[in-house]
């Protein structure tokens, strides 16, 4: 009697929800990045408790045709690739078609959706991967994704998740990296009804790390730009007096898509090297383009870490110029005028003055170049995520 047999489908999408929907924020990544790909410029995000309860995004993007959505919870069903060779050069944010099949089958799952401007849309409906509902439903240009009662049918992975605070942290850091990733999409996140974030989305990266650490954060920040053959970097580096006790406000992003990488936060530590207080970091936004044979984005199920070709080179490229920044300021403060520039940047203006006659001036007083500042609260608008992003 034969011992080996394939796995029934529902079985497989709840082992590959166990590797792709590790959380609430989880979930949150996959529905919003798949909005990005649908060619989105508004995404509105809404959870309830902790997105234990719901998660909800809506967008205005490409929507899918009525004849692809049920097709589309299909396990690695994707538009995104067709053969082996499109793996070599993958220029979206998902591709492996893991992701909708995967949250069915651990949630109550509903979907509104319309791929053109007529007010003809689909309607689905999907309990623990058993699709309920597939039927015609007015709806306007775009997705309208509902997900409830996340594994409400998996009590082992319920019973691990964090409280709702702790969830919620990890929801608003993943939209707050997306976000940055991506400052010409308009992005609005809700929890309980309260929002915890909104981005206008006019391309100003500037704009949105002040919407996500403030306006005191983004005036410390310097622009940074600089290429070579194989790769082009580019956004903003906090000057060195302004520091965090973790790596949390350090983002790299590459393709469009935030990144974890060990590699490149050496780097990034070794360009500031001794103008950081011990056990103090920098808050960094650094984009990282290049073309896709370089990079190998297949090899994290939820895409989080990347490998990369040439990848000393890279390293050693991106220390010497965010070095070369930090080099090319008067990184000890001056007393002044502080003044505001057009897109929130600033510099200081040494006022003139004297002193009375006789009066000895007193001697300077020396900075501490690494003492930092009082630090915002991070998020400025809502719980702090959890050390590890």
């Amino acid at each position: 009697m034969a011992k080996i047999h394939v796995l029934d489908e529902h079985i497989a999408n709840q082992i590959a929800a166990g590797e792709v929907v590790e959380r609430p924020a989880s979930v949150v990544k996959e529905l919003v990045e798949n909005a990005i790909d649908a060619g989105s410029t508004r995404i509105e995000v809404s959870v309830e408790e902790g997105g234990l309860q719901s998660i909800r995004v809506k967008d205005n993007g490409s929507g899918i045709d009525p004849e692809d959505c049920e097709t589309a919870f299909y396990r690695h069903a994707t538009s995104k690739i067709l053969n082996g060779r499109d793996l070599f050069q993958i220029t979206s944010l998902g591709f492996r078609g893991e992701a909708l099949p995967s949250i069915a089958s651990v949630s109550k799952l509903s979907l509104l959706t319309s791929s053109n401007e007529d007010g003809k849309g689909r309607a689905l409906d999907i309990e623990g991967g058993k699709l309920i509902r597939n039927e015609d439903e007015p709806s306007g240009k775009g997705s309208d994704l509902a997900v409830r009662e996340l594994f409400y049918n998996t009590p082992a992975r319920l019973k691990y998740m964090k409280s709702v605070q702790t969830e919620l942290g990890h929801i608003s850091d993943t939209m707050y990296r997306v976000a940055l990733a991506h400052p010409s999409i308009s992005f609005t996140l809700h929890h309980n009804g309260n929002q915890l974030l909104h981005t206008l989305g006019n391309g100003d990266l500037l704009q949105v790390i002040a919407a996500v650490y403030g306006t005191s954060a983004a005036k410390a920040m310097l622009p940074l730009s600089a290429e070579d053959p194989d790769y082009r970097i580019s956004g903003f580096v906090s000057r060195p007096e302004w520091t965090r006790s973790n790596r949390n406000a350090v983002t790299t992003i590459v393709g469009g898509r935030y990144i974890r990488s060990n590699g490149l936060n050496a780097a990034i530590m070794r360009a500031y090297h001794t103008l950081l207080p011990i056990n103090r970091y920098p808050l960094l936004v650094l984009q990282l383009e290049m073309h896709p044979s370089l990079v190998d984005v297949n090899v994290h199920p939820a895409k989080l870490e990347v490998r990369f070709s040439k990848e000393a080179e890279l390293y050693a490229f991106i220390e010497q110029e965010i070095r070369k920044v930090l080099m090319g300021q008067s990184l000890i403060p001056r007393p002044g005028k502080e003044i505001i520039g057009a897109k929130g940047s600033s510099s200081f203006i040494q006022e003139q003055f004297a002193f009375p006659k006789g009066a000895v001036p007193p001697p300077p007083q020396e900075e501490a170049l690494g003492r930092s500042s009082a630090e915002p609260g991070y998020p400025r608008t809502g719980p702090a995520p959890a050390p590890g992003g």
